[in-house]
């Protein structure tokens, strides 16, 4: 089953965009299901004062397994699971984007803060 990743600061962009998750991956990707590691969960978590719709995203998610050979970093653990799964990583960090793009891995982005684009 394909899955979008779903990083901290991707989440928080989906959010502060007001985008209709379902549709507009459905509209940029042709995937729907959502994926998440308990690392990000606790980072959302820990973001106070924003309705981020925890709620929905665990709802919507399908809470993966942090791989052994990943390390404690957040982005080093989505990067494992990604490069395992060729799993797009939903996205706005530079840094992450620059480390899948040298492995030619996709990422989806928040772009205009109106709407996402796959980058592959």
């Amino acid at each position: 089953m394909q899955c979008v990743l779903v990083d901290t600061c991707g989440w928080v962009a989906v959010i502060e965009a007001n985008l209709n998750i379902d549709k507009s991956l459905i509209e940029c990707a042709g995937i729907n299901q959502l994926a998440i590691l308990p690392r990000v969960l606790e980072e959302l978590e820990a973001i106070e004062g924003v309705n981020l719709m925890l709620p929905m995203l665990r709802k919507k998610s399908i809470v993966l397994d942090t791989p052994n050979n990943s390390g404690k970093h957040t982005d080093d653990q989505l990067f494992v699971v990604a490069s395992e799964n060729k799993f797009p990583i939903l996205t706005v960090d530079t840094e992450l984007k620059r480390r899948l793009s040298k492995a030619n891995l996709p990422w989806i982005e928040v772009i205009g803060g109106t709407h996402l684009r796959y980058v592959r």
